[in-house]
């Protein structure tokens, strides 16, 4: 049985790094105003954060799907 869940299987890294990859820092800044993505990013602190705010990771979520999903 398949999952509908076009993010099924993704790890929240491969997602941030998918999206680092494709926009940039700069353009995450842009979509989400968080400050781990202004100041002194890394894939790190952005993780952190994103597990603890789940606004920001279904931001950071539809991002992928609208930028790195085909």
């Amino acid at each position: 049985m398949t999952s509908n869940d076009p993010l099924h299987g993704l790890t929240l890294q491969a997602i941030l790094t998918a999206l680092v990859e494709r926009i940039g820092w700069e353009g995450l800044a842009r979509q989400v105003d968080v400050r781990c993505f202004k100041h002194e990013p890394s894939i790190k602190s952005s993780l952190t954060f994103l597990r603890k705010t789940p606004w920001a990771r279904a931001k950071v979520e539809q991002l992928y799907l609208q930028h790195c999903k085909p």
